[in-house]
């Protein structure tokens, strides 16, 4: 037992049992796309003919085998006269979200000389590959808790990892009956797994056999893409009390965001005066030069902090925490105020949307990309939000911890004067809302500012902002 314990843990280690799990895998992809429902059963009727019938003095179950080989035998060379043509056109929306179902439409039509019936299609996904470094380096959830088998040989491991690296949910769908040269609609669905880009390889379209064991296959190449945008959760009604504060830039920042000066009163000119603020209509009326007075236009300004920063492998965590980002744009977009977004990627990211700067849009399409920051420390956001600081009136705190260097950072935009509102994902489970288990620090004062959320639960524990 010992030597056999051995030999797995070395073939392990070389990539052996992977490169065999992944065989197994992609054969058994292939079954479930080749054969239908039908054909899986004589599939495994044949292989269980050809175990009880290895000894045909003992058993008829061979001639069983027979037939049913041949019945496969039959359907597959069935499949090699399907070869109808296609005009195939995609129509796809500007973006999808993960989590919910794509709806969009496929335009086809039929380039044969016949009519084309029982068909049906399918989406062929770029699928990022799954390699042996990532496989041995990965942990699964809760995998410590497993025997001592099963964590040596990785097999659920492997099975996890493929499907968290799964892009899209896809099913097989039908056709309409496709007369020869007429164009048909047809309503396609497919439900993204992953946020960022969706690539569409290729469509596939399928005939069963007569005997209804085995498809045959069309393909036709249809290279497309999608933009996943984050799942977004439902925000309660938030009172921020930010105030306006002149921003740095005045008539120039106001001018871009189409809310220039704000007009005041009428009033003579006055030696020095811009022209351009003379009102020409008011000095045709009165026979003087008459100009409008203006004062420089103060804006509300809201951060919105994303913390990239973890070091340890917990993509659900970090994928919560980007989708409770995206629900604070989309919450904020028909608000009078501008939004920063701000958080360190390869490099250090601020963006800024409302009142015309930015369309939301823009700001779900980065948060779409952004990704994990294991390389580099927490406190590269530090000049990042500092540095603007003095400019804004509330900060949104999206945290993947709550540490020491997150705690520092929090008292420093205190010290601002800015009004936080901080928000905790974390992996653990949490028995009672207030259950925190962690010294507020510097949200002490205001721990009705302060709040955890459960990855897993999330929308719960928004309800309660």
């Amino acid at each position: 037992m010992k030597k056999l314990m051995s030999w797995i843990v070395k073939q392990a280690k070389k990539g052996g049992l992977f490169y065999s799990f992944r065989l197994v895998y992609n054969f058994n992809l292939w079954l479930q796309k080749r054969f239908t429902t039908g054909g899986l059963f004589v599939m495994g009727c044949l292989v269980a003919s050809a175990v009880v019938g290895i000894d045909t003095k003992q058993t008829v179950a061979y001639k069983a085998f027979t037939f049913l080989l041949s019945l496969l035998g039959i359907a597959i060379f069935f499949s090699f006269f399907f070869r109808p043509r296609f005009a195939l056109k995609r129509i796809l929306p500007k973006f999808a979200t993960k989590g919910e179902v794509l709806s969009y439409r496929i335009i086809i039509e039929n380039k044969s000389l016949k009519k084309e019936t029982g068909l049906f299609f399918y989406e062929d996904i770029k699928q990022p590959s799954l390699s042996h470094k990532e496989f041995m380096a990965a942990q699964e959830p809760g995998e410590k808790n497993r025997n001592i088998f099963d964590r040596i040989m990785g097999y659920h491991r492997f099975r996890w990892l493929i499907l968290r690296k799964k892009k899209a949910q896809i099913k097989e769908q039908s056709l309409p009956i496709l007369p020869p040269s007429i164009q048909k609609e047809v309503k396609a669905e497919i439900t993204p797994q992953q946020r960022g880009y969706l690539n569409f390889n290729r469509l596939i379209i399928s005939s069963p056999d007569p005997l209804g064991l085995f498809k045959a296959f069309v393909h036709t190449s249809m290279e497309q893409s999608v933009l996943v945008l984050p799942r977004r959760y439902h925000l309660p009604s938030l009172d921020l009390p930010g105030s306006r504060i002149y921003q740095s830039g005045g008539v120039a920042l106001a001018s871009l965001v189409g809310d220039s000066e704000e007009f005041v009163s009428l009033r003579d000119y006055r030696p020095g005066d811009p022209l351009r603020k003379i009102d020409w209509k008011s000095w045709a009326k009165t026979g003087k030069p008459i100009v409008r007075e203006y004062q420089d236009e103060f804006f509300v300004r809201h951060a919105l902090l994303l913390d990239t920063f973890i070091k340890d492998d917990h993509d659900e965590i970090f994928e919560e925490a980007v989708s409770i980002a995206a629900s604070f744009v989309t919450s904020m977009e028909n608000g009078e105020s501008l939004v920063d977004l701000m958080f360190v990627g390869e490099d250090a990211h601020f963006f800024t949307s409302g009142r015309g700067l930015s369309h939301t849009d823009k700001m779900l399409e980065i948060l779409a990309t952004v990704t994990i920051c294991k390389e580099k420390p927490f406190s590269l956001l530090y000049p990042l939000i500092l540095n603007h600081a003095s400019d804004l009136s509330v900060c949104i705190c999206i945290l993947l911890s709550w540490d020491d260097h997150r705690k520092k950072l929090i008292s420093h935009l205190k010290e601002e004067g800015i009004f936080l509102l901080v928000i905790v994902v974390t992996g653990l489970k949490l028995s009672e809302p207030s259950d925190t288990n962690l010294d507020l620090g510097p949200m002490k004062e205001t721990p009705g500012n302060f709040h955890m959320v459960e990855a897993g639960k999330i929308q719960e524990g928004l309800s309660r902002l």
